[in-house]
């Protein structure tokens, strides 16, 4: 199979290294899976467009596998799934991540449970791209991210990349994998760079990483709430052990349970909203497993249980910013007693 070629994960470059934006770390994965396997093609409203995508669909190797489709989302995901089930491996792309829902019948009565109707005995390597986050005053039906939804669904794999190494590995890993993949990728982090190999590799699907080391207070954020959550440790310089699931499901709870053992406390940071989101569940999955070592109950930042406003002030202040985790951090460690504190440190 042409996919065993690169099996293994290249390390990200030093700083220094080979640099690609976001975007363009995207755009590489889509051309050389297409090189690697002519079964690979890409659907979507406006996928062959002169914008690309955003550009990150732009100047590709194999232009005539990139098809525009009708404004019928519903339809056009049954197309992909035919093409999935005949031996193909379609990439589905929609603009906004509102729009998956309008494809709703498809993807969860069709698309996430066909290989338990048929008991693992067929493949449905589909892999479903939306971008996710507000824009300029995009108003409530524009701006979702309903990460936690889909991840709600049996059969459904939900993937975060927060960086541009991320963002590669992990899409190659999905094109790969046998089965639906949904691949949710915020706008606002398009012209962030990063260090990214040029030769093609995967991530492993359901492992979490590491972006700041800490000892006083875990804090897990996903896609551009990490990369905030990020810019705030390193802004205030915060004793804080900051994990970027990159996958929300598969999830990796052994490696946020593990940090949560070793700083008692936990914050969950999430672009979604927070009643039966992905937060809650972290929150609800570590007091499980962990409930003997928190020193202080899970919290949760993430929006407002309401709509998105379409006014571009409220929409700033509707999002957690660097400024808002860092006061949440804040809050949360001057909560606990300075004896609790130096015994944290201290890995005890």
């Amino acid at each position: 199979m042409p996919w065993s070629r690169f099996d293994r994960a290249y390390e990200a470059p030093a700083a220094g290294g080979r640099e690609l934006t976001y975007c363009g770390a995207v755009r590489e994965a889509i051309d050389q899976a297409m090189g690697l396997d002519d079964r690979v093609f890409a659907i979507g409203l406006d996928a062959d467009d002169k914008f690309g995508v955003f550009g990150s669909m732009l100047d590709l190797s194999h232009p005539e596998r990139v098809l525009g489709t009708p404004i019928s989302e519903n339809a056009m995901t049954g197309v992909a799934l035919g093409a999935a089930l005949s031996g193909l491996r379609p990439i589905h792309v929609h603009l906004r991540n509102d729009f998956l829902l309008v494809a709703m019948d498809q993807i969860v009565n069709y698309v996430a449970k066909w290989r338990d109707m048929f008991d693992g005995q067929v493949a449905v390597p589909l892999v479903i791209r939306s971008v996710i986050g507000r824009g300029w005053g995009c108003g409530a039906q524009h701006s979702q991210t309903l990460h936690g939804l889909f991840a709600q669904i049996p059969g459904l794999k939900v993937v975060m990349p927060a960086t541009p190494y991320d963002a590669k590995g992990l899409l190659l890993a999905a094109i790969k994998d046998d089965g639906p993949v949904l691949f949710f990728e915020h706008r606002w982090l398009y012209k962030n760079t990063g260090g990214v190999p040029a030769e093609p590799y995967t991530l492993a699907l359901g492992q979490a990483a590491h972006l700041h080391r800490g000892d006083s207070l875990t804090v897990v954020a996903t896609s551009l709430a990490a990369i905030h959550a990020l810019q705030a440790c390193e802004a205030e310089d915060l004793d804080v052990d900051l994990i970027d699931p990159r996958t929300i499901k598969p999830f990796d709870l052994d490696t946020i349970v593990a940090s949560v053992e070793r700083t008692g406390r936990l914050l969950v940071v999430d672009h979604d909203f927070p009643f039966g989101g992905f937060a809650a569940e972290v929150c609800a999955a570590v007091t499980t497993r962990a409930f003997g070592s928190l020193q202080a109950a899970p919290e949760r930042l993430s929006f407002p249980d309401r709509g998105m406003p379409a006014a571009g002030g409220l929409e700033r202040r509707y999002y957690p910013t660097p400024e808002r985790i860092a006061a949440k951090v804040r809050a949360m460690l001057d909560g606990a007693p300075a004896a609790t504190r130096e015994l944290t440190r201290a890995g005890r």
